[in-house]
């Protein structure tokens, strides 16, 4: 019979996550996406609302897949604060 301990078990930790070819692609298309709007005449401010909210978007899904709910639920209020500050509230 295993010793009894009031400790809990630990999780092992698992290796960090490396960066993959859909990571590179969209640090890639972001400035690409944002420098043909601006070639097409969309103004800039509209340019970064739109980019900022995929920024953030992308980030909560990022954080989704590695950090679980708990860490979702701490960073909720500052992916809030960034959406309504690239939307110019």
């Amino acid at each position: 019979m295993p010793a009894y301990s009031p400790y809990p078990a630990r999780e092992p930790v698992s290796a960090p996550v490396r960066s993959n070819a859909a990571q590179m692609v969209t640090a890639l298309a972001f400035p690409a996406m944002g420098g043909a709007l601006l070639l097409a005449g969309t103004p800039m401010v509209d340019v970064f609302s739109l980019l900022g909210g995929c920024g953030a978007i992308g980030a909560a899904v990022v954080l989704a897949v590695s950090g679980g709910r708990r860490r979702i639920a701490s960073v909720a209020s500052v992916t809030a604060a960034v959406l309504r500050a690239t939307a110019g509230k």
